[in-house]
C-alpha cells in the first residue's frame, strides 16, 4: 500500500494536457514476465489499438517487453492521462484475469523540439539492447508510425 501512496504523491500537482505527446512506462507487478506469453502481449497491443480507435490516445511508438511497456503516445482530446493509463491497465487485467501491473506509471511530457523519430527508434531497439533478439525486426511486439 505504501507504494501506491508514493505513486499518488508523484502525480500531485501534475496535470495532463490534451494533444500532448507523452512517453509512458508501465511495469508489471513484481517485474513478472507476463508479456513473454504471446497471447498476453497481443491482448495489451489490441488494447492500445482500441485506445486509438476510441480517440483517447494516438500511438506513435511502443515496445512491449516481457515485464514492461514503453509507449510514446499523444493524448486525445478531453482525456485525462491517468484515466487513460488506468483504463488500459484495467482492461488488460480483466482480460488476462490476473494481477498484471505495478501501481502507478512513469510519464514524461515531450517538448516540441525533441526528435520524436529518434526517440521512437530508441524505444523499439529496447529488445536488442536487452539481448532478446539480434535484430529489431525479429522482435514481434513493437510498432512505430515512422518505421
Amino acid at each position: 500500500m505504501a507504494q501506491k501512496a508514493e505513486s499518488n504523491r508523484l502525480r500531485t500537482g501534475r496535470h495532463s494536457q490534451a494533444g500532448q505527446v507523452y512517453l509512458l512506462t508501465m511495469v508489471t507487478h513484481n517485474r513478472q514476465a507476463v508479456f513473454a506469453e504471446f497471447q498476453a502481449a497481443r491482448c495489451l497491443i489490441r488494447t492500445l489499438q482500441a485506445e486509438e480507435r476510441l480517440s483517447r490516445a494516438s500511438t506513435w511508438a511502443y515496445v512491449l517487453m516481457p515485464d514492461h511497456l514503453h509507449w510514446l503516445m499523444q493524448l486525445g482530446e478531453e482525456v485525462d492521462l491517468a484515466r487513460c493509463v488506468q483504463g488500459v491497465k484495467s482492461l488488460v487485467t480483466r482480460q488476462l484475469d490476473q494481477t498484471v501491473w505495478q501501481a502507478g506509471f512513469h510519464d514524461r511530457a515531450m517538448r516540441k523540439e525533441e526528435d520524436l523519430q529518434a526517440l521512437a527508434r530508441y524505444i523499439v531497439a529496447n529488445p536488442l539492447r536487452a539481448g532478446l533478439v539480434k535484430r529489431v525486426g525479429d522482435y514481434p511486439h513493437w510498432d512505430a508510425m515512422w518505421l
